[in-house]
């Protein structure tokens, strides 16, 4: 039985060998059978025509035969070459042409047109040369193919997509927005791409993709011309336009960060939202075609920004209102709940204020862990989420008084360790612990007094989560404060010393018989005196301020107020004391070598201001951090006085 097993083993294995070596025969023989086209593949990849021409005039068939393993054409590869091979697909078409002319002739039937087989010659997956064309965003090419056979656009890939989604897919918006005009002019294109197909992609897949690579004015023009693509789904799963436009983050103003001045350019910059019909978003024959003029170019960047902001924004309300036209409630709230949701989870209040407003039920929807919007905001740390039940009326309290499948109230998740995607966006570890004391005594404002000591079904307070959760950080937290408060002592030190041995040894010198300074009448003398003076005065109080700190406790409601307080004020007069410093060194300096050549004080005063020049830069970023994290009106607060529920 054994030696029986054994011999249908070594059988299999033959087998097995056998096969393998013919596989190995088989891909060998196609690789020598393709492999003689390798000069004429370079070629086409190249947009070398000379090169390639010679190879069709010696076998005509190969202006169509695939010369690859992929079964590719000369015509598909230069096709997704690009610009450099525009020359190359022109003469081709043109020479394909004439031989179709010269097999015509031969049947006594001239064609007016190319024959179409000639370009629907697909790739092993089912692409034809325009489907490559819109992957690379060859429009050039894209346009030429279009003019000699309009079926291609109704062509579809072994897995259904067309040669616009192509497009769409991979981000090239001239070519999109070509082979949209083109397809709308073609009436059977038109009608297979618009109307809704249950097992291929159309049109909503294509809104779906147009919307994810960031093309809001397109996807609006869509929405706008064909409104069933707002209602329609895509026939591989549940998305929608919607369920698109409320995962794109960086598609509205609170997904974007702009610094100081930033801000104020962005607030006050104009922005001008023309029809999608009718701006330079559209491509005649691969060109663009700009009416509008440009801005200043500082402001440019930022004025496409709001625009694109505030482009989306029109589209999620047209979206909405399509949406709500539906007579299939049960599909109208699978839609609008799968968006809100996904829109609070990344944190885009635009979109979730903008259908809880015309559905207020769903202020009360629920996620997978029965997470209400404001228990999910608080997790995931989105205050602008969070901030939106400023704008609620008396329900505010029932909306966070909901407990989860955890027993965890909101308190609880505010005492939990906030995303580390949001941290980082924190300087310091002591500021990010500032953040999250901020969030738990904020959260702890609208919880019943019952709930502030509520257990979970694991036996735990909101606040026994918020020590257990936060143990490591404010170790952290306490590490970067004594770091800080060390190197900074370093330098009060320093300063101090400086200061106080240049008070007594003063510049000049002193008088033999009175003691007195020789420069005591001089009114730079003053300016000296008073500057050091105010050096060692403001460098001993930062001293004694980063001292505390490095002594301190390092309890969890240090990192609240005290500890920031302390650094604010220690790293404030430390500066004052670098500066005073320098202005002390200046006189000192005017006094001894440059006395009545005031010209020197020019160059000196330069000098002397670059360490505090230096320590603005350095330091400044934290200093500011720290004060509006400590005395700013903080992230939480009324947005707007637009009504949420």
């Amino acid at each position: 039985m054994a030696s029986s097993s054994l011999y249908r083993r070594q059988i299999i294995a033959d087998t097995t060998d056998q096969r393998r070596k013919k596989g190995r025969e088989n891909i060998q023989g196609k690789e020598d059978e393709y492999g003689k086209y390798t000069p004429l593949v370079k070629a086409a990849l190249k947009g070398d025509w000379e090169a390639a021409k010679s190879f069709f005039e010696q076998d005509t068939g190969l202006i169509t035969a695939p010369i690859t393993r992929e079964s590719e054409s000369a015509l598909y590869l230069a096709a997704g070459t690009g610009p450099m091979a525009i020359n190359f697909v022109k003469e081709l078409l043109k020479m394909m042409e004439e031989e179709a002319i010269k097999e015509a002739e031969i049947a006594e039937n001239i064609p007016l047109h190319l024959r179409a087989e000639a370009l629907e010659q697909v790739d092993a997956a089912g692409n034809t040369p325009l489907h490559i064309s819109a992957w690379v965003g060859n429009t050039e090419a894209a346009v030429l193919l279009v003019e000699k056979n309009r079926g291609l656009l109704c062509s579809r890939e072994k897995r259904g997509w067309l040669p616009i989604h192509f497009a769409a897919i991979n981000g090239k918006r001239d070519t999109l927005s070509y082979l949209l005009k083109v397809t709308e002019e073609d009436d059977k294109a038109k009608s297979i791409f618009f109307e809704s197909s249950k097992n291929q992609p159309s049109g909503p897949e294509l809104l779906i993709h147009v919307i994810t690579s960031g093309y809001y004015d397109i996807a609006l023009y869509l929405v706008r011309r064909y409104p069933q693509l707002a209602l329609s789904q895509a026939f591989d799963d549940d998305d929608c336009g919607l369920g698109a436009i409320a995962r794109q983050v960086n598609a509205f103003r609170s997904g974007t960060q702009l610094n100081f001045w930033k801000r104020i350019i962005y607030d006050y910059v104009p922005v001008k939202l023309e029809d999608y019909a009718t701006d330079s978003g559209r491509v005649e024959n691969g060109n663009r075609v700009n009416n509008s003029g440009l801005p200043v170019p500082c402001v440019k960047d930022i004025r496409d920004e709001k625009q694109k902001h505030q482009q989306a924004l029109l589209l999620v309300r047209y979206l909405i209102k399509e949406i709500l036209s539906l007579n299939d409630l049960n599909q109208y709230d699978s839609l609008a709940t799968d968006a809100v949701l996904n829109a609070t989870k990344l944190g885009i209040h635009e979109v979730v204020e903008e259908i809880v407003q015309s559905v207020p039920k769903l202020a009360w929807v629920r996620d997978t862990e029965n997470r209400s919007l404001f228990q999910r905001a608080v997790t995931e740390r989105h205050e602008n989420i969070f901030n939106l039940i400023y704008q609620m009326s008396y329900h505010r309290y029932s909306a966070i008084t909901d407990i989860d499948e955890s027993g965890n109230t909101i308190l609880h998740l505010a005492g939990q360790l906030a995303p580390a995607k949001k941290l980082n966006l924190i300087t310091g570890a002591a500021l990010q612990m500032q953040r999250e004391l901020q969030w738990f005594k904020e959260v702890q404002k609208f919880v019943r007094p019952s709930d502030i000591a509520r257990e979970n079904i694991d036996k735990e307070t909101p606040a026994m989560v918020f020590t257990r959760e936060h143990k490591d950080l404010v170790v952290e937290g306490g590490k970067w404060m004594k770091d800080t408060a060390t190197s900074c002592t370093i330098s009060a030190v320093l300063i101090a010393t400086v200061v106080f041995a240049s008070i007594i040894t003063v510049p000049g010198g002193s008088h033999e018989l009175n003691g007195l300074p020789n420069f005591s009448k001089e009114k730079a003398f003053t300016a000296f005196i008073i500057s050091d003076a105010l050096s060692l005065f403001t460098s001993i109080t930062s001293l004694l301020l980063f001292l505390s700190i490095l002594t301190s406790r390092y309890g969890e409601g240090d990192f609240l107020n005290i500890l920031p307080k302390r650094l604010i004020i220690g790293l404030v007069t430390l500066f004052l004391s670098i500066a005073s410093m320098m202005v002390a060194f200046s006189f000192s300096l005017y006094l001894v070598i440059g006395h009545k050549k005031t010209w020197i004080l020019g160059p000196v005063a330069a000098v002397a201001s670059l360490p505090a020049t230096y320590f603005v830069f350095l330091q400044f970023p934290l200093l500011v951090d720290l004060i509006y994290s400590t005395y700013g009106c903080g992230i939480f607060g009324k947005q707007s006085d637009r009504h949420f529920y």
